[in-house]
């Protein structure tokens, strides 16, 4: 007497025919991915050699070069804004990745099977379509989850690789959207958007285009609003308490009931006494700044991320549900 033990569906053929189906996709996206790794390295080496090398010559960036420093000084900070400028192209290719992962995801990976009726040949073969949507979803993750913290890292060494003239600052919109793990965190709400979008939409070319307006106007209203996700530090005086690596995010006036003004109340008020007078007329005793200190780093990073991966687990949810709508 013979028993049937049933066999578990498995991702791993489905996945295998996903990376067979976009082969050269993923190997031109493994190219430039391991080219900008190399560049960022290189970058970083050469950097510290030219930071070096000028640091032991006679001539100074600071204070009065003398003219017989001008020209080098120059060539100096010349030569390291150049290099500089590497890290930002690195940087603006990790903020549009999440677009590019979502747009990938939701035309050429599903919408076009969608609108040309290929997903039917899996579907007939085994497949059932949560398995196909699935691996549809698996193989960028993995891919994504391997690559994308490995660029953010090499990005994270090469910018603190060298000191110089040009320091990044850890709140500015390019180097805390490439920091930390909001990279990988907006690249797989892109991929989530991408895999809804391209369900719902089900056109190649209008999936894709939803997808990356859904992904940058969510990446962009993260980028104005992060200030507001942690609570801020305030200090409040006469004279403000100017420090160094801090983010400003608010900054304005105090009367004297506590009320708060703008800080450009009376900036139209071209003399010192004019500004006195109109500081009089609204009672303006004092200011204040509300800020967050380098110690709001992380945070401010896992407080969007956590969003970020709520949103993305919504939109995957919901991707599941409109497949099993729409298939029965």
């Amino acid at each position: 007497m013979s028993t049937l033990t049933p066999v578990r569906p498995s991702l791993r053929g489905p996945a295998r025919v996903v990376v067979r189906q976009h082969r050269w996709t993923l190997r031109i996206a493994g190219g430039v991915a391991l080219a900008a790794v190399i560049a960022l390295i290189a970058t970083a080496l050469w950097s510290s050699h030219v930071v070096d090398a000028f640091e032991s010559g006679p001539c100074s960036v600071e204070g009065d070069p003398g003219r017989s420093c001008y020209q080098p000084v120059r060539n100096y900070m010349d030569a390291i804004f150049h290099l500089g400028q590497v890290y930002d192209y690195a940087a603006l290719f990790l903020r549009a990745l999440p677009l590019l992962v979502g747009a990938f995801v939701a035309g050429p990976m599903i919408a076009r099977e969608l609108e040309s009726g290929t997903f039917k040949l899996s579907w007939t073969q085994s497949v059932a379509p949560a398995r196909w949507l699935a691996a549809k979803l698996a193989v960028p993750a993995v891919l994504l989850l391997a690559g994308v913290p490995v660029l953010t890292a090499v990005l994270a060494w090469a910018r603190s690789h060298v000191d110089t003239p040009y320091p990044a600052q850890w709140h500015d919109a390019p180097v805390f959207s490439t920091s930390g793990v909001l990279p990988l965190a907006h690249t797989l709400f892109g991929m989530s958007v991408g895999a809804l979008a391209g369900l719902l939409v089900r056109r190649t070319l209008a999936a894709l285009a939803v997808s990356a307006l859904v992904t940058g106007v969510t990446v962009t209203f993260f980028t104005y609003w992060r200030g507001a996700l942690w609570p801020r530090n305030t200090v409040t005086g006469p004279t403000l308490d100017v420090r160094e690596n801090i983010w400003w995010v608010e900054t304005g006036h105090l009367t004297g009931t506590g009320e708060r003004l703008p800080q450009g109340l009376c900036d139209q008020s071209v003399s010192e006494g004019a500004r006195t007078r109109c500081f009089a007329d609204h009672g303006i005793t004092g200011h204040y700044l509300d800020y967050h200190p380098a110690s709001h780093f992380w945070p401010l990073q896992l407080v969007e991320t956590g969003i970020l991966l709520a949103l993305a687990a919504l939109a995957v949810t919901a991707a599941f549900r409109v497949l099993r709508r729409r298939t029965g």
